[in-house]
């Protein structure tokens, strides 16, 4: 199961060096507008410390981490909706991701240009709302316009299917992205085959300077209540990435970063989506198996293999907390902590599990 983010935002704000430091992976910058055209993808793995005790239990041969594909999409600029700077390219790109990160540049310096000559958070995110906006208007226009005739004629589900659309069309013209759309069980999947961007869970990253500082709240005054930036200085990152794991974490200690910010950023993507991992060990291998959050146990199963999910029987199931405290199956099943699920139990992250199928 593949799950993938697209880093946006204004030219020149810091994404291509967040990408870079993300992935490891050379990327062009420079400091141009529309220097990234075609879209860098990068795969990278979830941060996850269970693994690595789990692969010293179980002596495995290999760790396979859980993975999300980040996308670095070209700077969008005013107008971007209707193809100026190469927009309708880029919002191509944007509508094949599964979640958005957003990087809002609140690091001031003069040698790096800023499209609007001038640093300002707020602008710059009303600008990218904006176009992303402008986008989608169009999008449901077209399927306002597709019904309306059908509609007048009398024809029930036309008309349904017209005031659906209106009701949708209007909530966007009031600046309102379509997340926020109030939709019934049976309208969601009309929303979702839209693939409208504004749709899409977005998490906010403050990018700042070396200097910091590096909490939320001192940036928090640029965005709502409900969005809790992701606070990095992305050039920062991008020296870490350079570094050897113990340098990186000498150079951590030195400017008084107790975790990377790139650890926090893949976290909160991971949770934004609302994922949750499961596990699996043994002498082979430790793995993490990436789920959305209340699949049951025969989906989780379906991850590994489709034949899992078809003849699935039941779950062998021990927490994480349980495996390591009773120092491994044989100790958990020993204490009853490992527990026989069934096609209903809905699967917690960390749970160990091993299924039986026909």
């Amino acid at each position: 199961m593949s799950f993938s983010i697209g880093i946006v935002g204004l030219p020149n704000v810091g994404k291509s060096t967040l990408f870079k430091a993300i992935t490891k992976k050379q990327v062009d910058i420079a400091n141009y507008p529309f220097c990234t055209i075609e879209p860098n993808v990068g795969i990278v793995a979830v941060p996850d410390e269970r693994l690595d005790v789990l692969t010293q239990m179980s002596k495995s041969a290999k760790t396979i981490p859980t993975t999300i594909e980040f996308y670095d999409i070209a700077g969008l600029v005013k107008g971007a909706h209707s193809g100026e700077g190469l927009g309708n390219q880029f919002l191509s790109h944007i509508r094949e991701v599964d979640a958005i990160v957003q990087v809002v540049r609140v690091f001031g310096d003069s040698n790096i240009i800023h499209t609007a000559n001038k640093v300002d958070p707020k602008s710059d995110m009303e600008t990218i709302n904006l176009e992303l906006n402008f986008a989608d208007m169009a999008t449901v226009k077209k399927r306002v316009d597709a019904v309306a005739g059908r509609a007048k004629t009398g024809d029930k589900a036309a008309k349904a299917e017209f005031d659906f659309f209106s009701r949708l069309l209007a909530h966007l013209e009031g600046g309102l992205p379509a997340r926020d759309f109030q939709r019934t069980e049976e309208e969601r999947p009309i929303v979702k085959q839209l693939n409208l961007l504004t749709d899409k869970p977005m998490l906010f990253v403050a990018n700042t300077d070396e200097s910091g500082p590096f909490d939320p709240e001192s940036y928090q005054k640029y965005f709502s209540p409900n969005d809790k930036p992701v606070v990095i200085s992305a050039k920062i990152e991008a020296e870490l990435s350079e570094l050897a794991p113990e340098e990186a974490k000498e150079y951590m200690k030195e400017l008084g970063i107790a975790e990377s910010g790139l650890d926090r950023l893949i976290r909160a993507s991971y949770e934004l989506l609302g994922l949750i991992t499961f596990l699996t060990t043994g002498p082979e291998e430790t793995r993490a198996w990436t789920i959305k959050k209340g699949s049951k146990a025969p989906q989780a199963a379906g991850v590994i293999h489709t034949d899992f999910e078809k003849g699935f029987i039941r779950a062998e199931t021990i927490s994480y907390d349980d495996f390591v405290a009773c120092k491994g199956e044989s100790g958990a099943r020993d204490k009853g902590l490992l527990r026989l699920e069934g096609k209903e139990y809905i699967v917690q992250d960390g749970d160990i599990m091993h299924f039986r199928f026909a």
